[in-house]
């Protein structure tokens, strides 16, 4: 072959590189990352890149309720991950989560609403806990059954039913509205505090958190060593070769996915009784796109989906005090975001791929 055939560089697939490479490779791209960042806002602003950054900390870590809010924005979208993951390993494209989120946190504030006077809270904690998790079971169900006995599109059968579920919580908001004619729910059982979660240790947030990082390393374990974890990775990899073995794909399609809306169900759970006291159209807050990013960054491993969901809550409750100190508008704070992810999402192909270049003379 001559020299003007062969290429400059060729694009060669890695061998699997060791965990703590493959981290550094990562490590890399988040600090040329804030390299990057730190040019723009030199460039665009004038202000002290480090200065900057040492802002982000601060709106983050700067006082112990803002910490402790970090931690609860943190549970929650970890939650949201976790319970996509089940469905993204079969290979199952949920983009859903907002609305199973949503159908929870409705049947959680159902709950607060019809038997907050009605029952001890030692009760209704657990009747608001099982009508979530059915709940939220139901609407990932629903696409599941379909896809399982028809073959329908689970992208946008999941993406439709969001919508459906903002409107169902749009109708329960008017009939609930407090006083009417407010358009909101307002703070449910303000007076009571029926069907709120305990504080512990002085803390409102706590529970939240603790019940999340059970959930991860309980869903980690599922995944990994149980025999549904295992027909859900032979599902994702070929659902012929799981029909070949014996797996009966359409009740692992329909099982999993009932899984997963359970665990977007706790979600809202956990926003209701946990954290708002009320519901909105608005609550999930786009945590169920969000989540799968979560999950992809960190290849749907649930342990590794507490550093990714740390990094991107981070990132948002930071950025978002450069706008008050600084003066900047919020969209210079998703810039600074966006630059790091992009790296963080690039520097992927580094840890798959390396580029061969010609060599002299060839």
């Amino acid at each position: 072959m001559t020299k003007e055939h062969v290429p400059l560089l060729h694009i060669v697939k890695r061998k699997s590189l060791k965990w703590y490479q493959a981290w550094g490779v990562r490590a890399a791209a988040i600090v040329l990352a804030l390299i990057v960042d730190a040019i723009l806002t030199t460039i665009l602003t004038g202000l002290n890149p480090l200065e900057v950054y040492a802002t982000i900390i601060r709106g983050a870590f700067g006082t112990t309720r803002k910490f402790w809010v970090l931690m609860q924005h943190i549970a929650i979208l970890l939650c949201v991950s976790i319970a996509v993951t089940p469905a993204y390993k079969m290979r199952f494209w949920n983009v859903g989560g907002e609305g199973q989120i949503l159908v929870g946190a409705l049947a959680t504030a159902a709950c607060m609403i019809l038997l907050g006077n009605k029952l001890p809270n030692a009760v209704l904690i657990p009747v608001m806990t099982i009508s979530a998790i059915v709940a939220g079971g139901i609407w990932g169900l629903i696409p599941a059954f379909f896809k399982a006995k028809w073959n329908t599109n689970e992208t946008l059968f999941t993406l439709m039913m969001n919508y459906v579920a903002t409107q169902l919580v749009a109708y329960f908001v008017i009939v609930w509205e407090v006083p009417k004619g407010a358009g909101q729910i307002g703070i449910i059982n303000q007076s009571t505090e029926s069907g709120w979660f305990p504080m512990i240790a002085g803390n409102r947030y706590l529970l939240n958190v603790l019940i999340v990082l059970t959930l991860t390393v309980l869903v980690f374990i599922y995944l990994r060593y149980s025999k549904h974890g295992y027909e859900i990775s032979v599902v994702g990899e070929s659902e012929r070769t799981a029909r070949y073995v014996g797996i009966k794909v359409e009740n692992v399609i329909m099982r999993t996915m009932f899984l997963s809306g359970a665990l977007c169900g706790i979600a809202g759970l956990l926003l209701v009784a946990g954290t708002n006291h009320t519901v909105t159209t608005s609550i999930s807050g786009g945590r169920g796109f969000t989540a799968v990013m979560v999950a992809w960054l960190a290849k749907f491993n649930p342990l590794l989906m507490i550093l990714t969901s740390f990094l991107i809550v981070l990132m948002e409750r930071g950025a978002g005090e450069i706008s008050t100190k600084f003066g900047l508008n919020a969209s210079y704070a998703d810039i600074i975001t966006g630059i790091i992810l992009f790296f963080i999402i690039a520097c992927e192909f580094f840890v798959n791929y390396h580029l061969v270049f010609r060599k002299k003379g060839a």
